[in-house]
């Protein structure tokens, strides 16, 4: 592999898809562009105001619909506020799906005084590696984000820890209010971000792309899911006769325009 990786005379581009590991040898060894994600560590935030039914269901099928997608959730930060209102519906719900939840102190807390003995006894701790953890497994690390005097403070105290830990693929919030979702789409700095749907929804065949070639955490010039016409480029034709810059400089000889009626 290694040598092709080398051929920038005939290669213009590479999309890995594979392990970690495959993503970010191609990323360093390469010496063309290459387009990729070498991880997926998505996030979810859950805001006071988020419909607890739906905070469920749709962070349910981010960790369970196929855990080892690049498109899993993988970190659930809650507001303090929603930890005895919020999160013992969708704790619950994960639990009866298997999957084991990392939590920090105050999350624990609550959820050991709202869950019943027998989900509380199956509660873990979270460590402080598990929030850069991509575990591609029935995994999910929890961690309360703390209220604030103004609650759009509490949004930029998730959206810090989301730039901070995560991948920059797939990060989302569940909340009632536009204002609190455009705070935290603006501020997150990921290829998609999501309000009150699955990251699951991170995909090229659903986002009408036809067949996925590839997902790109990168900003030049592809970024997240990326279909074939995603890879297309401009060229630029011009059919002269006999103009030159200098013709059109300074001083030089102008463009006559016809002015049209609207």
């Amino acid at each position: 592999m290694d040598p092709l990786l080398q051929l920038s005379q005939y290669i213009d581009l590479v999309i890995p898809r594979g392990s970690n590991e495959l993503v970010r040898h191609c990323q360093r060894e390469a010496h063309m562009p290459v387009l990729g994600h070498a991880d997926g560590l998505c996030h979810y935030y859950i805001h006071p105001d988020a419909e607890p039914e739906m905070a469920a269901s749709v962070i349910v099928d981010s960790k369970t619909d196929y855990p080892a997608a690049c498109n899993s959730l993988e970190s659930l930060l809650v507001h303090e506020d929603a930890l005895k209102t919020i999160l013992p519906g969708v704790a619950s719900a994960l639990l009866a799906k298997g999957v084991s939840l990392r939590c920090d102190p105050a999350s624990k807390a609550a959820l050991s005084e709202t869950l019943d003995k027998h989900e509380a006894a199956m509660l873990q701790e979270a460590g402080e590696t598990d929030f850069d953890t991509e575990f591609l497994d029935l995994i999910l690390a929890i961690k309360t984000i703390p209220r604030t005097e103004n609650p759009l403070d509490a949004v930029d105290a998730a959206v810090e820890h989301i730039n901070m830990h995560g991948s920059h693929h797939t990060d989302a919030i569940l909340t009632s209010s536009e204002e609190t979702a455009d705070r935290f789409c603006n501020g997150v700095d990921s290829a998609c971000k999501f309000w009150n749907c699955s990251t699951r929804m991170s995909d090229g065949m659903r986002f009408g792309f036809g067949t996925e070639v590839g997902i790109s955490t990168n900003k030049v010039h592809a970024r997240g899911p990326v279909g074939l016409e995603g890879l297309c480029i401009h060229e630029y034709r011009i059919k002269g006769s006999g103009q030159g810059a200098a013709m059109y400089g300074s001083g030089g000889r102008q463009w006559k325009h016809k002015k049209l009626p609207l």
